[in-house]
């Protein structure tokens, strides 16, 4: 559920802007977004009561009164907020899809609907339950996966997981290297009431997981929960970050009850904030000043202020309880819009998909996506943006920059209205069967073997095969929701997203990206037919002796580049220039059917101790309904596939991971 989940850090995500005020270097077109977007903020301001959202010790409370949840009150935030959460969130989609179900439905011997797919292994291991049309459609997407560096066998992944009719996280541990999997469920449903004045706390949904390992073996889950009002008569809008930890047993049971990471306590139904998108790492480094220390990023969308700052909490007692929030998202002269909002933890007020990680010197850095940059005339890049740490994560550096980027285009614009205020990925066809929200995220690693080197890989719309030469234009921001617009998105050959590498040789002070354009900087997406198609969805790691290895979704293959199909493809190199690829998936996956077609996930996962293991969620299953008619006095019910509206057959929503040997070239 992590997000774009739209884009709230939870499922599925806010659309964003890259407006502009008044300064010099901005053309009229940015002038006329941020009064689009100061207009949205003000009215939501006038109509609402006021409200506000403010640190009570480690925790966030609200006060003053805002009737339920109703979105964001400005176009920047309702860009950005991640798609679980706001899919979730979203009194309409109070349930998973209504119309499609699981594919795994018969058990295999005793190994429950393990079904893999030639060299792909299926890791949620659950036979899925049917629908007959008034329950919710189950799915696996937004993944997370972690190898223990101790103990290279064992592997637990997570994802948001929808077998129980709405979000909620799950797990699953390998211990012969991603061979055989086995499903664990987390104790995530009731915490202790006392951030939020009761005694106990029921939470309605979860997701936006990420997983990880310190130094003695223990596994580590960190997980969004929140209610959804509107969907239920309890008023309730707390959201919270828990951890989990597996005690020295691979990831076979967490503890219980979580642990707070964070809560915003919104007992009374506000409305007035979310905590979403978060993303946990540990020093799993022997030897580092803060070894074993366990740090958790997250957005704090503030719905009255209007902003959206990154903050960090953390544990030096294996998760038992946590100090913070520590702000991220600091004050810079990077950061030079702020849209009317509210700068009251400084300039850099909108910002979501944050990602911690760590070197083996103890250093924290925190990269993130930001949109108070400013632009001229049509341009539409924004910026990434990395924080770091050297006292365990109580304060942070001003942000440097890593790369401008340029992000997905708006999907109503190019994919006849669908997915409205969203971005996607649109296939190169007069078709419009890719519109699952997408965005383009920053992930980044330390190299092992060099403390001083930081890779950080992001998608980018405008890249070395994507730009004006070849036909890929941008053209500012679609006035009714602020996500990017470009001439040649339905065009062969012109536009497509592709896989940047940014990388710091002194220790994150500066990056090749904080210079060059997204033009001129190399790419990880180097097989010839990549430069005429999209990748997207990509996650990044080093192995133990400094390969870098990059994993994405891949629209090279076939006809996945004119149909909406996707792959999944593993980049790798061991120069941070020169880049292998190879094919994972051993053939193609369609657009989604569940979630309406709208949601795939915010992100995917990868881990490489030794060999790399993306983890991808797959729509290759097919789906599986009650037949029509069964079911009925004299009629037995019976398992049917099925088509929708649009004629494509129903698929499911598995995780699936290969073990993969690291490319280069």
């Amino acid at each position: 559920m992590r997000s774009s989940r739209e884009r709230f850090s939870g499922e599925e995500g806010v659309g964003r802007t890259t407006g502009t005020a008044a300064a010099p270097c901005i053309g009229i077109h940015g002038k006329e977004r941020t009064s689009l977007v100061k207009l949205r903020f003000l009215r939501g301001l006038v109509v609402l009561p006021l409200a506000g959202v403010m640190f009570v010790g480690g925790q966030f409370t609200t006060h003053t009164a805002r009737a339920g949840y109703t979105g964001p009150d400005n176009e920047i935030q309702a860009r950005i907020i991640s798609g679980f959460a706001d899919y979730e969130l979203n009194p309409n989609n109070s349930l998973a899809d209504q119309s499609q179900q699981p594919s795994n439905y018969q058990p295999r011997g005793s190994n429950t609907c393990s079904v893999n797919i030639s060299s792909n292994i299926k890791i949620n291991q659950n036979c899925l339950d049917l629908t007959s049309g008034g329950g919710g459609g189950q799915a696996n997407n937004e993944t997370s996966i972690s190898q223990d560096p101790n103990n290279p066998n064992n592997i637990i992944a997570s994802d948001n997981d929808y077998r129980r009719g709405d979000g909620s996280c799950y797990s699953a541990y390998s211990t012969d290297k991603a061979r055989t999997w086995n499903d664990t469920t987390l104790p995530n449903d009731e915490v202790s009431g006392q951030p939020f004045g009761q005694a106990l706390e029921y939470f309605e949904a979860s997701g936006d997981t990420s997983v990880d390992w310190d130094t003695h073996g223990n596994a580590y889950l960190a997980c969004q929960m929140f209610q959804r009002p509107g969907a239920t008569a309890n008023p309730d809008f707390s959201s919270s970050v828990y951890l989990f930890r597996s005690t020295g047993n691979d990831g076979a049971s967490w503890n219980f009850p979580g642990r707070p990471v964070v809560t915003l306590n919104d007992s009374t139904g506000t409305g007035s904030g979310l905590i979403d998108k978060p993303y946990m790492t540990v020093d799993n480094h022997v030897g580092s000043p803060f070894q074993d220390r366990i740090y958790v990023t997250y957005t704090n969308f503030n719905f009255v202020t209007g902003t959206a700052y990154i903050f960090e909490s953390y544990s030096n007692d294996f998760g038992q309880t946590f100090n913070g929030p520590h702000l991220v998202s600091t004050t810079s002269g990077l950061c030079t819009i702020t849209f009317g909002a509210g700068t009251g933890n400084g300039n850099c007020n909108e910002n979501q998909d944050s990602q911690p990680f760590t070197g083996s010197d103890g250093n924290l850095y925190v990269v993130y996506n930001n949109y108070n940059n400013a632009v001229k005339g049509q341009d539409n890049r924004n910026q990434m943006l990395l924080a770091k740490s050297v006292d365990g994560g109580n304060t942070f550096s001003p942000p440097v920059k890593v790369a401008d980027y340029y992000d997905l285009p708006d999907c109503a614009t190019y994919q006849d209205g669908k997915d409205a205020g969203r971005a996607c990925v649109p296939e190169k066809s007069g078709t419009s069967n890719s519109f699952f929200r997408a965005t383009n995220y920053p992930v980044g690693a330390v190299n092992p073997t060099n403390p001083s080197q930081v890779a950080v890989s992001f998608g980018s719309y405008i890249n070395r095969n994507s730009n004006e030469a070849n036909g890929c234009v941008p053209t500012s921001f679609s006035p009714a929701t602020g996500n990017n617009l470009y001439t040649g998105v339905k065009t062969p050959g012109a536009c497509n997203n592709d896989i940047l590498l940014s990388v710091s040789n002194d220790g994150g002070a500066t990056f090749t990206g904080t210079t060059t354009d997204p033009r001129a900087l190399t790419t990880v997406t180097q097989d010839a037919a990549q430069a005429t198609t999209d990748q997207f969805f990509q996650w990044l790691a080093f192995n133990k002796l400094g390969k870098l290895a990059v994993s994405y979704y891949d629209r090279q293959y076939g006809t996945d580049e004119t149909t909406g199909f996707s792959d999944v493809s593993l980049s790798g190199s061991a120069d941070l220039t020169n880049f292998g690829v190879q094919r994972v998936t051993s053939t193609s996956m369609p657009p989604p059917t569940q979630f309406r077609g709208l949601f795939l996930g915010d992100y995917s996962g990868l881990t490489a101790v030794d060999n790399a293991y993306p983890a991808w969620a797959d729509t290759r299953p097919p789906g599986a309904v009650l037949c029509p008619g069964s079911g009925t006095p004299g009629n037995p019910p019976t398992v049917c596939t099925a088509q929708n509206s649009s004629g494509q057959p129903l698929n499911d929503q598995d995780i699936f991971t290969a073990s993969q040997a690291i490319p280069s070239r």
